[in-house]
């Protein structure tokens, strides 16, 4: 039975701090390599490399987050800033996978 994460207004020692933030870390890895399946899928369907990369999906991603972020009690320009280096490393993984694509073919 998975241990749950102690509300942080209820933490009382950094130990239960830490343990938290340890519980939340590996949920929020494994929602990455959940969301890595997702750009693997998007490299076997897209037909052309230039595809890969959409300025105008970025721009509604970063506007989506800001929006969530702002909702969540979390600083937007930080959730900015760490979609904008996540979407840069998918975009690099995504533009990997779609050449091994073709180097299989």
């Amino acid at each position: 039975m998975t241990k749950e994460i102690r509300p942080a207004d209820q933490c009382t020692s950094m130990a239960e701090v830490r343990d938290a933030i340890d519980r939340l870390d590996r949920r929020i890895v494994a929602l990455l390599g959940e969301r890595f399946g997702y750009l693997e899928a998007a490299a076997r369907i897209k037909q052309d490399v230039q595809a890969i990369r959409d300025e105008a999906r970025i721009d509604e991603v970063i506007a989506n987050v800001r929006a969530v972020a702002a909702g969540e009690g979390v600083p937007p320009d930080i959730a900015t800033e760490l979609y904008r280096m996540l979407i840069e490393a998918s975009v690099s993984y995504e533009m990997d996978k779609f050449r091994e694509k073709g180097e299989a073919a």
